[in-house]
């Protein structure tokens, strides 16, 4: 293998096993937030429990995400990017839940269709805080 094509398939594995570890971390994540979200549905509106869920949510994520999603360490940075990320998520969530209860998705059925949306876009905000620059630009 030449150097240039080694490289590339060291970036490439690397960022498949962290897609991979971002995969089983939003899926305990997300799980977490729906069934709080469903818990506190039954005594409150939409919005008030897909917040609920989101924040506790949020931090089994952080915890998750820092550790073993990226196999790193809790900085001011880190945490700052991290909030700052899932302040954008959790609008595009809000938003999107709405969308989906205004046409007509079941408050059941909406949180699903959102997650679906936002998981990928999760991912490059949060790959953007906790991945600066560890890749060399490589040169063709």
């Amino acid at each position: 293998m030449t150097l240039h094509t080694k490289e590339i398939w060291l970036h490439w594995r690397q960022d498949f096993w962290r897609l991979f570890r971002f995969g089983i971390t939003g899926t305990l994540c997300s799980l977490i937030h729906y069934g709080v979200y469903c818990l506190c549905l039954l005594f409150t509106n939409t919005t008030i429990a897909y917040t609920a869920g989101y924040c506790v949510g949020l931090i089994c994520n952080y915890a998750l995400t820092t550790y073993f999603t990226f196999k790193g360490k809790p900085t001011k940075n880190n945490a700052a990017g991290f909030v700052g990320s899932h302040v954008i998520n959790y609008l595009l969530e809000i938003g999107l839940l709405q969308f989906f209860l205004w046409l007509g998705a079941s408050k059941w059925m909406s949180p699903i269709l959102v997650m679906v949306i936002v998981v990928p876009i999760n991912f490059l905000l949060l790959r953007f805080v906790f991945v600066k620059n560890n890749h060399k630009k490589i040169k063709g």
